[in-house]
C-alpha cells in the first residue's frame, strides 16, 4: 500500500499575516451533493411518436364554389403524407426540371435519340475509346490564346439571282443553276467589318454557325454551303497571329457542324420503314439515292475555286466516302494532303494538316509508318494526344521508334515521351514486359549521364508501377553504375529525387522498400547535406501517411532511424523555426509508430537511443517523456496484480527517465506541467519519493517563471498561464499523502511559501485567484472523506483519519490564505473601490449569504 503515516505531524512554517478570528471549512457531503445535481428523470410516453419517424403532415384543402344563383359553398378534404426534406430536390420542383418540362415532349425524344445515335456512332469510330476528344482541346486553345487587338471579318454577300427558278427545271439545269449560285457567291459585293473586339469576333461567328443550321433546317442547301465556304476563307487570314489558334477552333465548330449535317443527311436516305442501316456498313448497303446525293456533294464542292476553302470544306465531308467505296477515305487522303502543298502561309499551312488529322487520325498514322525519318512527328503524338490513345499501341509506338533514323531524332527521346503516356495509362498486360525490356535496352546504352537520366527517371515509375521490388532493385542498381563515375548524380539531384518520391509513391510496406537491396545505397549518391534532408523528409512523410499499425522491425526500425538521424543533424544555429517543427513532427511521427507490444524493456531502451540521437529537437524530447509516461501507465495495467520487484524497478526506470530528461527543455511552462505529469504518473504507480522529487522540483521552478513569454512569436503576460498550472497542481496535491519526515502539508506549505515570495504584478489579481483556489483545496483537504483518489494510495484523509490537530493545522492554513486575500481587498478599498458596497450587494442574493459575515469583518481590518 502507498501509505506513509497515520496521525498527524509537526506543523511547518508559512510566512504572512495572521487573523485574529476563528475559521474552519464547512463540512460537505459529496454523494448527497451529486445527487441534488442530477437531473430530475421524468417518465415519458412516446405512443406514437419516436424521433427518427417519419413526419406525417395532414394537409387541408379547401374549395369554394360560386354558382350564378347559389349560396357559396366549400368543401374541403384532407390527406396525409410522408414529407421527405430531400424529395424536393428529386420531384421535378427544381428549375432545371421546371424548364424540361416545358419543352416538346416529342422533340425532346427526338433529340434524345439522335444523341444516342450519335454516341453510338462516336463510341464505335475507329480511334476507339481512348482518343481524347476534341471538345476537351478546344476548351483549352480558346481559354489560351487570346488578343485585345481588333479583329476584322470579309463577308461575301451574293445576288439574289437564280433564286426564283421553276419547280420543273431539268435535273441538269439544276445543278448548273447551284454552280452558278456558287460563282454568284464568290463574285458578289464584297462587306468587311472592322475593328471587332475578340467578343464580337466570337459572337459573329456563332451567328453564322446558327445561320448554318436554320438555312439546312430551311432546305437551303446551297445557302448553307456558302456559309461553310465564307467562314473557311476567314481562316487565310493571319494578321492577328496570337488569335488564330482560337479563330481555327471556331470556324472548324462550324465545319464540323456542315460535315455532321451532310453525313446525318445522306445517312437518312438510307434507311426507309422496313430497314435500318447499321452503324457498321458498307457500300453495298447504301441505295443508289444516297451514293447519288454523296457524289454530288463532292461535285459541289469539287467546283470550289479557292483552294483553302476547297480543302477544308471537303475535309470536313470525308466521312461520306464510306458511302462510295471501302478505300474511299484512304485514296482521297494523300491527295488532300498534296493539295495542302499548295498552300504558301506556313501557320495556314500547318493548321490545315492538323484539320486532316483531326478529321481521321488511324489512316494518318498508318501513312506515317510508310514515311522515313519520322521520329520528330512521332514524338509530336506522343506529345499531344491522350495517354490511354498512346498506351493501347505502345507496342506499335515501340515499332516504329525502332525503325527511326537515329541522326535526325535521339530515340532516347522518344522513349521518354512513350515513358511519360505509361506512367499516366496502363498498356495491355500481355505487353508489360516486352515493352520493358524493349525500352530499357536502348535506355542503359546510353553513354551520356544526362540523357541516361532523363529517360530512366521518367520509366522508373512504369516499372514501380507494373512489377516487383526485384525489377524495381534492378532498375536502381543500373542507375547507381550510370550514375556514380566521376561523381555525375551530382549534376542530377532533381531527377534522383524525383525517382526517390515514384518508388516510396507506389511501396507503402515500409519492410518491402528497405528489402529492396540497392534502396539505401541510391540514398548514399545525396551527398549534398539539403538534398539529403529533402529526400529523408519525403521518406518519413510517406512512412507516417501509409504506415497504418505499429511495428517493430527491425529492417524499418534500423533504417528510419538512420534517416531521421540524419534530418536531426542538419539542425543548427541557423535553423528556422518551421524547419524544427517540421523535422520534429516527422520524428514524433516515427517515434509513435515503434512498439514492441509488451517487452516493455525493448520499449524504453528504444527510448533511451531515441533521446541521445534527437537531442536537439525539444518537442522530439517532449514527446519522448510523454511515451515514457505512457509506458509506465501501461505496465501498471498489464501487470495488475503483480507487484514483483522487476515490474517496480522498471517503473522506477521509467520514472528516472522522465526526472533526468525535463531539466533540458528549454520552455518553463514545458517544464512546470512535464513535472506535473510524471509527478501524477509516479503517484499512480505507487512511487511516493518519486512523486514527491517532482513536486518539488516543480515547485522550485516556480520563482524562474518569467513575467513575459514568447506565444507564437508574441510576447505576452505569463501570469495567466502560471494560474492555470497552480490549479492543476492543487487538484493533485488534494490526494498527495503526507511524507513522514516533512510534516503535515509540507508540499503545499512550500508552494504558499514560493507563491507569496513571487513578484506579482502591481494590481494584478492573479494572486488572490491562486489563494482563493489554495482555499478550495484547504477545504477539500478538510473533509472526512475526500472526492477522489488513487487506487492503492492512501491520501491524507486515510491517514490522518479527521485527526483534530491535522485539521487545527488546516484551518491555521485557512487563515493565513484569507488574510491575505483580506489585505488585497484593503488595497482595493484604498484606491477607492467600491468592494464593500459590492459584497453588501452580492450577500443578498440567495446563494450568497455567506458573504455577510465577511461584509461584517471587512470594515474593521480597512480602518487600520
Amino acid at each position: 500500500m502507498g501509505s506513509r503515516a497515520d496521525g498527524p505531524r509537526t506543523s511547518g512554517h508559512v510566512t504572512g499575516k495572521m487573523a485574529v478570528f476563528p475559521w474552519h471549512s464547512r463540512n460537505r457531503n459529496y454523494k448527497a451533493e451529486f445527487a441534488s445535481c442530477r437531473l430530475e428523470a421524468v417518465p415519458l410516453e412516446f405512443g406514437d411518436y419516436h424521433p427518427l419517424k417519419p413526419i406525417t403532415v395532414t394537409e387541408s384543402k379547401t374549395k369554394k364554389v360560386n354558382r350564378k344563383g347559389s349560396t357559396s359553398s366549400t368543401s374541403s378534404s384532407s390527406s396525409s403524407s410522408v414529407v421527405d426534406p430531400l424529395s424536393s430536390v428529386l420531384d421535378g420542383t427544381d428549375p432545371l426540371s421546371m424548364f424540361a418540362a416545358t419543352a416538346d415532349p416529342a422533340a425532346l425524344a427526338a433529340a434524345t435519340d439522335s444523341c444516342r445515335k450519335k454516341r453510338d456512332r462516336d463510341d464505335n469510330s475507329v480511334v476507339g475509346l481512348d482518343f481524347e476528344p476534341w471538345a476537351n482541346k478546344r476548351g483549352e486553345i480558346l481559354a489560351r490564346y487570346t488578343t485585345t487587338e481588333k479583329l476584322s471579318i470579309n463577308l461575301f454577300m451574293g445576288s439574289e439571282k437564280g433564286k426564283a427558278g421553276t419547280a420543273t427545271l431539268a435535273m441538269s439545269e439544276k445543278v448548273r443553276t447551284r454552280l452558278e449560285e456558287l460563282d454568284d457567291f464568290e463574285e458578289g459585293s464584297q462587306k468587311e467589318l472592322l475593328n471587332l473586339t475578340q467578343q464580337d469576333y466570337v459572337n459573329r461567328i456563332e451567328e453564322l454557325n446558327q445561320s448554318l443550321k436554320d438555312a439546312w433546317a430551311s432546305d437551303q442547301k446551297v445557302k448553307a454551303l456558302k456559309i461553310v465556304i465564307q467562314c473557311s476563307k476567314l481562316l487565310s487570314d493571319t494578321s492577328v497571329i496570337q488569335f488564330y489558334p482560337s479563330k481555327f477552333v471556331l470556324i472548324t465548330d462550324i465545319l464540323d457542324t456542315f460535315g455532321k449535317l451532310v453525313y446525318e443527311r445522306i445517312f437518312s436516305m438510307c434507311m426507309d420503314n422496313r430497314s435500318v442501316l447499321p452503324d457498321h456498313f458498307s457500300p453495298e448497303n447504301a441505295n443508289d439515292t444516297a451514293k447519288e446525293t454523296c457524289l454530288n456533294w463532292f461535285f459541289k464542292i469539287a467546283s470550289i475555286r479557292e483552294l483553302i476553302p476547297r480543302f477544308y470544306v471537303e475535309a470536313s465531308i470525308l466521312k461520306c466516302n464510306k458511302f462510295l467505296s471501302k478505300t474511299g477515305i484512304s485514296e482521297c487522303l494523300p491527295r488532300l494532303t498534296c493539295m495542302i502543298r499548295g498552300i504558301g502561309d506556313p501557320l495556314v499551312s500547318v493548321y490545315a494538316r492538323a484539320y486532316l488529322c483531326r478529321a481521321l487520325l488511324t489512316e494518318m498514322m498508318e501513312r506515317c509508318k510508310k514515311l522515313g525519318n519520322n521520329a520528330l512527328l512521332l514524338n509530336s503524338v506522343m506529345s499531344a494526344f491522350r495517354a490511354e490513345f498512346i498506351a493501347t499501341r505502345s507496342m506499335d509506338f515501340i515499332g516504329m521508334i525502332k525503325e527511326c533514323d537515329e541522326s535526325g531524332f535521339p530515340k532516347h527521346l522518344l522513349f521518354r515521351s512513350l515513358g511519360l503516356n505509361l506512367a499516366l495509362a496502363d498498356p495491355p498486360e500481355s505487353d508489360r514486359l516486352q515493352i520493358l525490356n524493349e525500352a530499357w535496352k536502348v535506355i542503359t546504352k546510353l553513354k551520356n549521364p544526362q540523357d541516361y537520366i532523363n529517360c530512366a527517371e521518367v520509366w522508373v515509375e512504369y516499372t514501380c508501377k507494373h512489377f516487383t521490388k526485384r525489377e524495381v532493385n534492378t532498375v536502381l542498381a543500373d542507375v547507381i553504375k550510370h550514375m556514380t563515375p566521376d561523381r555525375a548524380f551530382e549534376d542530377s539531384y532533381p531527377q534522383l529525387q524525383l525517382i526517390i518520391k515514384k518508388v516510396i509513391a507506389h511501396f507503402h510496406d515500409f519492410s518491402v522498400l528497405f528489402s529492396v537491396e540497392k534502396f539505401l545505397p541510391f540514398l548514399d549518391m545525396f551527398q549534398k547535406e539539403s538534398v539529403r534532408v529533402e529526400v529523408c523528409k519525403c521518406i518519413m512523410d510517406a512512412f507516417i501517411k501509409h504506415q497504418q499499425e505499429p511495428t517493430k522491425d527491425p529492417v524499418i526500425l534500423n533504417a528510419l532511424l538512420h534517416v531521421c538521424k540524419t534530418m536531426h543533424d542538419s539542425v543548427n544555429a541557423l535553423t528556422l523555426e518551421d524547419e524544427k517543427r517540421m523535422l520534429s513532427y516527422l520524428i514524433n511521427g516515427f517515434i509513435k509508430m515503434i512498439s514492441f507490444g509488451r517487452d516493455f524493456e525493448q520499449q524504453l531502451s528504444f527510448y533511451v537511443e531515441s533521446r541521445s540521437m534527437f537531442c536537439n529537437l525539444e518537442p522530439v524530447l517532449v514527446q519522448l517523456i510523454h511515451s515514457v509516461n505512457r509506458l509506465a501507465m501501461e505496465t501498471r495495467k498489464v501487470m495488475k496484480g503483480n507487484h514483483s520487484r522487476k515490474t517496480a524497478a522498471f517503473v522506477r526506470a521509467c520514472v528516472a527517465y522522465c526526472f533526468i530528461t525535463i531539466p533540458s527543455l528549454a520552455g518553463i511552462f514545458t517544464r512546470l506541467n512535464l513535472y506535473l505529469h510524471s509527478g501524477q504518473v509516479a503517484l499512480a504507480n505507487q512511487c511516493l519519493s518519486q512523486a514527491d522529487a517532482f513536486f518539488k522540483a516543480a515547485i522550485s521552478l516556480i520563482p524562474e517563471v518569467p513575467k513575459m513569454i514568447n506565444i507564437d512569436g508574441k510576447m505576452r503576460p505569463s501570469e495567466s498561464f502560471l494560474l492555470e498550472f497552480l490549479c492543476n497542481f492543487f487538484s493533485t496535491l488534494l490526494i498527495v499523502p503526507d511524507h513522514p519526515e516533512h510534516g503535515v502539508l509540507f508540499l503545499v506549505r512550500e508552494l504558499l511559501n514560493v507563491i507569496q515570495d513571487y513578484t506579482w504584478e502591481d494590481n494584478s489579481d492573479e494572486k488572490i485567484r491562486i489563494y482563493t483556489c489554495v482555499l478550495h483545496l484547504l477545504s477539500a483537504m478538510s473533509q472526512e472523506t475526500y472526492l477522489y483518489h488513487i487506487d492503492k494510495v492512501d491520501s491524507n484523509d486515510s491517514l490522518y483519519g479527521g485527526d483534530s490537530k491535522f485539521l487545527a493545522e488546516n484551518n491555521k492554513l485557512c487563515e493565513t490564505v484569507m488574510a491575505q486575500i483580506l489585505e488585497h481587498l484593503k488595497t482595493l478599498a484604498k484606491d477607492e473601490v467600491k468592494t464593500l458596497e459590492y459584497i453588501k450587494k452580492q450577500s443578498k442574493q440567495p446563494d450568497m449569504t455567506h458573504l455577510t459575515e465577511l461584509a461584517l469583518r471587512l470594515p474593521l481590518q480597512t480602518r487600520t
